[in-house]
């Protein structure tokens, strides 16, 4: 059917169609498979670090060893505040608390506009550029700070000298985190960098498309993510684990809350029609950290996917990358309250890469809607 006629209409949700093209990453759910550019995602959180993914997703290319270094000097100077944002924070943790994105999201708006950013239609290439490295790198450091401030701590500055993985755990938990908790948050940062045209990247696409600054652009994207059905579920996943305590009660756990038409946190996924391949890669780096709560995680997870069997026959309902996220972030040292801000601070580099692409052959995005109320006089 002719796409551009008056009388077609997309599915709900926008599910199959598609917007744009993207040189960024894809997704093939039958096969189980994502990836950034020519490289998969999997093997990349495995092998290489965030700065490097990062390079790679700005940039189009992984990074030699000069160039990395290069690039994390830069980056990690971007991790440190001006001065009137430092200040304003305080009364930010004191209005929003420890909870959701609201503390980071509000930072990172007035951070934008201390610091001038404006309409990218005014704005050279250059100037566009640093200013996503500088959306991305600072916001660990806000999420940190934040979080330590709601808590009655004092914020941890930023080491520049640092990659990025290890020194948002060291802002968050004032002490030096063990290199197996790096790599393990290494990985999860890698994994979700980007994942095609979800809700919050495209809603970061949706705002550039106006020729709003990139600051907007990331900010709607954060409130696209706060959704607990897009970034809040590795949270809610934990707090499944959290009330069924033990194995021994999981099968009662689920029947009931199935039979009540409750959702089970962490399993099944809007694309993936197989497993999540960032599932597999964090339920093993999970069995790697160890830990009653990975033992609990490993037979509540069969018991789960038999329930949804029994419950849901002709679904493809697998675990999916909330699930054992939830567990990996706890185990590194994360409080809950943070799981969905990581999420972002890791989507951000997504966020800012596709903006920048939606600028380079823009057209404002502006789809029509079916009107189904009453007639007009």
């Amino acid at each position: 059917m002719d796409t551009t006629t008056a009388g077609w209409t997309a599915p709900p949700g926008l599910e199959g169609v598609v917007v744009a093209e993207t040189r960024i990453g894809s997704v093939r759910g039958e096969e189980g498979f994502y990836h950034y550019g020519a490289y998969p995602a999997p093997e990349l959180a495995e092998r290489r670090s965030t700065e490097e993914v990062w390079h790679l997703v700005h940039r189009g290319r992984l990074p030699d060893a000069e160039e990395l270094d290069a690039f994390a000097a830069t980056t990690g100077r971007l991790r440190l505040l001006p001065p009137e944002v430092t200040a304003a924070l305080p009364a930010i943790a004191s209005t929003t608390g420890a909870q959701s994105l609201a503390g980071p999201r509000t930072a990172l708006s007035l951070l934008a506009e201390a610091e001038g950013f404006g309409p990218w239609l005014d704005l050279s290439a250059d100037v566009i550029r640093h200013q996503a490295l500088r959306l991305v790198a600072v916001l660990p450091t806000l999420t940190a700070s934040l979080w330590r401030l709601a808590q009655g701590r004092d914020p941890v500055a930023p080491a520049p000298g640092r990659h990025l993985a290890e020194d948002y755990l060291r802002m968050v938990t004032g002490s030096e985190p063990e290199p197996e908790h790096v790599g393990a948050l290494e990985r999860y940062l890698v994994l979700t960098v980007d994942h095609d045209f979800n809700a919050s990247t495209f809603t970061a696409r949706t705002v550039t498309s106006t020729g709003a600054d990139l600051g907007s652009a990331v900010v709607a994207a954060m409130g696209a993510l706060s959704g607990p059905l897009h970034g809040g579920a590795p949270s809610l996943a934990l707090d499944m684990l959290r009330q069924i305590e033990t194995a021994d009660r999981a099968a009662e756990w689920v029947d009931e809350a199935l039979a009540d038409g409750r959702r089970i946190m962490g399993f099944g996924h809007r694309v993936y029609r197989t497993e999540d391949p960032r599932s597999a890669l964090l339920k093993r780096t999970a069995v790697e950290l160890g830990g009653p709560i990975v033992d609990l995680a490993l037979e509540v997870e069969g018991t789960i996917l038999d329930a949804l069997q029994r419950h849901r026959p002709g679904r493809e309902l697998r675990t999916n990358v909330e699930y054992y996220a939830g567990v990996v972030l706890h185990l590194v040292g994360l409080p809950q309250e943070l799981f969905t801000p990581t999420f972002a601070i890791s989507r951000n580099i997504g966020w800012t890469a596709h903006a920048i692409e939606q600028m380079d052959a823009n057209r404002i995005i502006r789809p029509r809607a079916r009107y189904v109320g009453p007639p007009p006089d």
